[in-house]
């Protein structure tokens, strides 16, 4: 493993209790380019922890509090006159690391400026295209109690998203950790250089992959899908499946695992550790609930690479 992700990892375990792999998975979508989705009650830390790991990495941190009158322009930003010109004003999208909290208590015209962004890589304002810094990460955030008023993001947007992670409550010996460390001194934390990062970037889609790995890959995703799954489970169960996103997002995340983990090339244990993150919320079950789509994915993954 990298020295330097390693001190990430270690720098982040000092500082929050519990979710070392929340940690790699950040890393791993700030490789590969991507965007997490983070669902949890209330009081996980979520602001906390996505806020830690940008001090970690010395990187811009901004945080959008998504409420139902947000506008797209106060996301992306927007032109003032000033003294007889027109300047442009930098929404909080203009940053490196950015925390979309409630992202679904916001009307889908301002959803679609973030997500939009997220994609391109680029904002547009009267006509005037800008390039977002370098780099890039997303996580937002949902809560899974509280749907009056809020506005679900669609099948398209979801997929959008590299990973989509459940936080769940510690166990008590986690949560007497994290109680003793919030409300006592908190130790300073230690930026990493970032000068490893575009090293990585550039290499994760070098790292080798058999074309059996990726076939098993292929595989597991299209039996998703009712329409073209051999599973009678899965075609009872599930309204919807993953798409081709799904597969390259799944080799995409394995190689960065396996370039973080410095193998050689990519085997099954790399594929297994995004199978959920990965497809979770892009397949849809049936409103009777039969077959939950946890046991679906556990039921793919066991007949695609056991």
């Amino acid at each position: 493993m990298d020295v330097n992700i390693q001190r990430i990892q270690d720098q982040f375990s000092r500082h929050i209790v519990g979710q070392d792999d929340i940690c790699h998975k950040m890393v791993v979508a700030l490789i590969t380019g991507g965007h997490i989705l983070l669902t949890g009650v209330p009081g996980l830390g979520k602001t906390v922890m996505v806020k830690t790991f940008a001090q970690i990495l010395n990187l811009n941190f901004r945080r959008i509090q998504f409420t139902p009158d947000l506008m797209p322009s106060d996301i992306t930003g927007t032109e003032i006159l000033d003294q007889g010109q027109l300047r442009f004003i930098e929404g909080p999208v203009f940053s490196n690391v950015l925390l979309a909290d409630e992202i679904n208590r916001t009307p889908p015209k301002t959803q679609s400026a973030l997500l939009e962004a997220m994609e391109e890589r680029t904002v547009t304002v009267l006509g005037r295209t800008r390039t977002l810094e370098s780099p890039f990460l997303v996580l937002a955030t949902q809560n899974p109690m509280e749907f009056e008023g809020t506005y679900p993001l669609p099948e398209a947007q979801l997929d959008r998203f590299l990973f989509s992670i459940d936080l769940n409550y510690l166990s008590e010996e986690l949560e007497a950790r994290m109680a003793t460390m919030t409300t006592g001194l908190r130790p300073s934390v230690e930026p990493v250089a970032m000068d490893w990062l575009p090293n990585l970037q550039a290499l994760v889609r070098q790292m080798p992959i058999s074309d059996d790995i990726v076939r098993r890959i292929v595989r597991l995703v299209r039996a998703t899908r009712p329409q073209t799954t051999h599973l009678e489970e899965v075609k009872r169960g599930l309204r919807w499946g993953a798409g081709p996103r799904a597969i390259q997002n799944l080799i995409l995340s394995a190689r960065a695992d396996a370039l973080i983990r410095g193998q050689s090339c990519v085997n099954e244990e790399n594929v297994t550790r995004f199978v959920v993150p990965v497809l979770q919320h892009r397949v849809i079950a049936e409103p009777s609930g039969e077959f939950p789509i946890s046991t679906i994915l556990d039921l793919v993954q066991k007949r695609f690479l056991a």
